[in-house]
């Protein structure tokens, strides 16, 4: 057990004050900031547990470089932390506070625990595996590069250049803190760096990349013919008669426009870790996600209005996990057995909630070769070297413009560049987003796969265009 008290940064008070919930009498200030300083405990103490048990980091580093460096994480200056390697758990605590803890539950990662318990609501599974050693076998599926010449169409001192520009935090205002990219081009890795002390197999928090793997393993089901998604979104709460929920389809809910009551108040702001937060409450308390997402009123008629609410994608998660144990399998080993080993990825971590539910608005680990692989499986319209795991033009499904994004920004839990977000980058790209900056872009026009993994600080998307822009410029138009 380890012990140590850490300086670290006071967080702006305004973010520690929380507000009084609906109908409940108005509490003092006291009450206000102490609410919201144990939402920013337990939020950082899963985020440390992961760093240390799922990520192998140094506490104190991972503090340092991931926590207490970002404002909107809270980590304030009175905060103390006790590692407990023989419970497996961290526990974070400040002077009139409740203290909170996370615990890492194996292949489960870590979860925050409900206050007062030291164990989950649900029994941890290893994730069995039947993939052999990555060193065995050739890329993709494998880890073994090719030594043939690249494409004659690859500049490679030119992609050379641009792993150097998006490494170079020199060069870029705030710091991006880029710590791994992954380059693919006509199958082929061309372009692959790590920041120093990153080793390549080790996992990177991917934030909302995760809604995008909830997209896939619904479409691993309606591949198999479980799912359909212009059909109601089979939620029993939705079912009773004259419930207007009951119009939802799947597809609503991949394109986000359920129409379902849910606040999305965002991060580093004066009500982001009250209790009212409903889109990031799932990240600092230990709530049912499932039951948190779909308890809810429809505030619009669905498929009506877009907006960015983890309660769509949490509603897809709550589907897949009903699907696969209505049949008698297992919902922890589905990702590892239907999707992840079809394509090679052996190192995804998809952390749960005490009640065993995949956040996969967030709460999920991968590599930088693994989310490539996730991208080459779409590019490839999920035929993986001929092992058909999506469904047939299920990647033109992804990537299609919701009906109600406006901008044509966002399509089936993917973003899309249909809008014109980035304008070194072809219209038809789409990609999995992450928090601060973490991305798996697809680009079909140019057969290529872009990650890129690491917290920025800010203003990812000028700097993500730039890099972009540089590694299609080193690739010139192939041969007839």
């Amino acid at each position: 057990m380890l012990t140590i008290r850490a300086g670290l940064w006071a967080f702006a008070s305004l973010v520690l004050l929380g507000t009084a919930a609906p109908g409940t009498a108005q509490q003092g200030p006291d009450r206000l900031a102490t609410s919201a300083t144990e939402h920013a405990m337990a939020m950082n103490a899963k985020l440390l547990c992961s760093g240390i048990f799922v990520q192998g980091r140094d506490p104190e580093v991972h503090i340092r470089e991931d926590l207490r460096k970002f404002p909107h994480f809270g980590w304030a200056e009175d905060f103390e932390y006790r590692v407990d390697r023989d419970r497996r758990t961290v526990t974070l605590s400040s002077p009139g506070t409740s203290p909170r803890t996370a615990r890492y539950n194996g292949d489960q990662g870590c979860a925050i625990l409900p206050k007062g318990r030291w164990r989950v609501h649900f029994t941890p599974e290893k994730v069995v595996s039947t993939l052999p050693d990555g060193d065995a076998l050739p890329w993709p599926t494998g880890d073994i590069l090719s030594d043939d010449p690249l494409p004659a169409e690859v500049d490679r001192e030119a992609v050379e250049a641009a792993l150097d520009f998006a490494f170079d935090d020199d060069l870029h205002e705030p710091d991006q803190n880029t710590r791994a990219v992954v380059v693919v081009y006509k199958g082929r890795i061309i372009g692959e760096r790590y920041a120093p002390g990153i080793p390549r197999d080790m996992p990177h928090l991917s934030w909302s990349q995760g809604k995008s793997i909830t997209a896939a393993l619904a479409g691993v089901l309606v591949q198999q013919g479980e799912l359909v998604v212009e059909n109601p979104a089979p939620i029993a709460e939705w079912r009773s008669q004259g419930d207007p929920r009951a119009d939802i389809t799947l597809a609503d809910l991949m394109h986000m426009s359920s129409g379902l009551k849910f606040n999305n108040w965002g991060i580093g702001r004066p009500r982001s870790l009250s209790s009212e937060n409903d889109h990031f409450f799932i990240y600092f308390d230990a709530p049912n996600v499932f039951s948190h997402a779909v308890n809810r009123d429809l505030e619009y008629p669905p498929n009506t209005v877009w907006r960015y609410l983890n309660s769509d994608p949490l509603a897809v998660g709550k589907i897949v996990r009903e699907t696969v144990e209505a049949r008698g399998e297992s919902y922890l080993q589905f990702p590892q057995k239907y999707l992840f080993d079809r394509i090679g990825a052996r190192h995804f971590v998809l952390e749960t909630d005490a009640w065993g539910n995949f956040i996969m608005t967030g709460y999920d680990y991968g590599t930088a070769r693994d989310w490539a692989r996730f991208g080459l499986l779409h590019l490839w319209d999920g035929d993986w070297l001929g092992d058909r795991v999506l469904p047939r033009g299920w990647s033109d499904f992804v990537s299609t413009p919701a009906p109600t994004s406006e901008n044509q920004g966002y399509g089936g839990l993917f973003w899309l560049n249909r809008g014109g977000r980035y304008d070194r980058v072809p219209e038809d790209a789409y990609w999995a987003a992450g928090f601060m900056g973490q991305t798996t872009m697809i680009i079909p026009s140019r057969d290529m796969v872009v990650v890129r993994l690491g917290p920025s600080a800010g203003r990812f998307d000028r700097y993500f265009n730039d890099f972009v822009g540089r590694i299609l410029e080193s690739v010139g138009a192939s041969s007839p």
